[in-house]
């Protein structure tokens, strides 16, 4: 069935209408769609399945629109039959949905913002490093004089400031595959420029296999034309795929010097950042490469350092001069539950990592530092492989393990490579009080999960939160 058949055309369109609101949820991404239909004059159904309690925060926020009805704690099946429009969440599956099948038209924050924008888009997906990428295209943007804004999966919903958008003012998007996916068949993103960052197994517990994982991916430059940018990893089996696929003019990026037949960025041996564009659409022509990345960075890691060459390259891509980007991006902070410094305690020095959500990001963090971390990691399954985690946690000084059925499958990967751990803690209060026992003064103690916060947390950023409270707090 065609759910892409939206009652409106325009925002004047939207008085009067029936919507239903699948998902409040407490990222803002519900009650930011809730405000923007219910501010416009539609007769809106909030409906979800957690309780009143559990949405307090979420409700709390919404209290000044008396007008919005609420269905929680269940769905009703009258709101999705007799609705104009249903807003779902991303987090909810279209396929096999009992009640979005009823549905007359389904949108998303994202598609209804792309429909009603007219901002020129950079967008960025991929499984890790999505969130600083992005991150550092808005700060690079901001730095450079741009009135630019960022949202999407980033947990700021771009309907939070449509208003405030036209043709100048460049939209910064996070997009997750389940937003992708929500996207297939509307033809309504058509980024300027799109980054896919290094595409690994995640969300196994959702798509159950790499390949349907990776053709939501694929659909950021799906309607992408000629005269566009994608930005692909060379140093994976994935980045050659997009490149042949795309209608966009495919660039590359590496941690090594590209061959000289390769447009792209790179990370030179001393640690800078290059670029070369050969007989390019780009007001800013180079064929031979030009520095767009100092070597000294604000934040730690060859991660983020490949994270902000992305952000370089696309502002480069979008226009932006590169003798200005390389300082601008030079004083990016870093951005909270990535490899966050937050305190220090008798010379212990607390991050927080809790957004790495898959094994490999875990890897990452360890080699982030020059010397061996205390690593707290483990949590929730989501059917994801642990070896990339096991085969670097060796060099990490001690391993602090928080219970999991993630962690239950990482424990045999440490046993049977003669990696010792302390734990599980069944909670962040004993997980932190084990890290105060053992850290000494000039330890680094990292809280880097690898797995998903379900179970004991709301959410990855709720995690990030309760871990750097349980540090405070010891």
């Amino acid at each position: 069935m065609n759910f892409n058949n939206p009652p409106f055309t325009s925002q004047k369109d939207i008085a009067g209408l029936k919507v239903t609101v699948m998902g409040l949820g407490l990222n803002g991404g519900g009650l930011a769609t809730a405000r923007f239909f219910a501010s416009r004059g539609a007769l809106v159904t909030v409906t979800d399945k957690k309780t009143e309690q559990e949405l307090e925060p979420s409700l709390r926020a919404l209290a000044d629109l008396p007008g919005i009805r609420y269905v929680l704690g269940k769905h009703e099946l009258d709101d999705f039959q007799n609705a104009d429009t249903v807003i779902k969440n991303p987090g909810v599956k279209l396929e096999g949905n009992p009640y979005l099948e009823h549905a007359r038209s389904i949108e998303t924050d994202v598609s209804v913002f792309l429909r009603f924008s007219k901002a020129p888009v950079i967008a960025v997906s991929g499984s890790k490093g999505k969130s600083s990428t992005v991150s550092a295209i808005q700060f690079g943007l901001k730095a450079l004089g741009r009135d630019s804004w960022l949202g999407g999966n980033i947990t700021v919903s771009p309907l939070t400031f449509l208003d405030s958008t036209s043709e100048r003012t460049p939209v910064v998007l996070e997009l997750s595959s389940w937003q992708l996916a929500d996207l297939k068949g509307r033809a309504l993103l058509k980024p300027r420029v799109a980054v896919l960052t290094p595409v690994m197994s995640d969300h196994q517990n959702w798509y159950g296999g790499m390949e349907p994982y990776v053709a939501d991916k694929k659909l950021i430059y799906a309607d992408m034309q000629s005269d566009s940018w994608l930005l692909c990893n060379r140093d994976d089996e994935w980045g050659p795929v997009f490149a042949r696929e795309t209608k966009a003019n495919a660039v590359w990026y590496s941690t090594q010097e590209l061959p000289p037949d390769h447009d792209g960025a790179w990370i030179a041996r001393d640690g800078r950042g290059f670029m070369r564009i050969q007989g390019s659409i780009l007001d800013h022509r180079f064929n031979e490469p030009v520095e767009i990345l100092p070597a000294e960075l604000a934040v730690p890691g060859s991660h983020m350092k490949q994270n902000i060459l992305n952000a370089a390259q696309a502002l480069v891509l979008f226009g932006e001069d590169p003798a200005l980007v390389g300082p601008a991006l030079a004083r990016f902070p870093g951005i909270e539950h990535r490899l966050e410094f937050f305190r220090e305690i008798n010379g212990v020095r607390y991050y927080n990592d809790s957004a790495a959500t898959i094994p490999e990001a875990v890897a990452a963090a360890i080699l982030s530092f020059d010397e061996p971390v205390v690593l707290l990691t483990g949590g929730t399954d989501k059917n994801l492989d642990f070896t990339p985690l096991a085969e670097t946690a060796h060099r990490a000084k001690r391993i602090i393990l928080l219970a999991g059925t993630g962690t239950d499958k990482l424990i045999p990967l440490l046993t049977a490579r003669g990696i010792p751990f302390d734990g599980p803690y069944d909670s962040l209060a004993s997980l932190v009080a084990a890290a105060k026992a053992f850290a000494r003064s000039g330890d680094r103690v990292v809280f880097s999960p690898g797995a998903t916060s379900f179970g004991m947390f709301k959410n990855e950023f709720d995690r990030g939160n309760q871990f750097r409270a349980a540090v405070e707090e010891v």
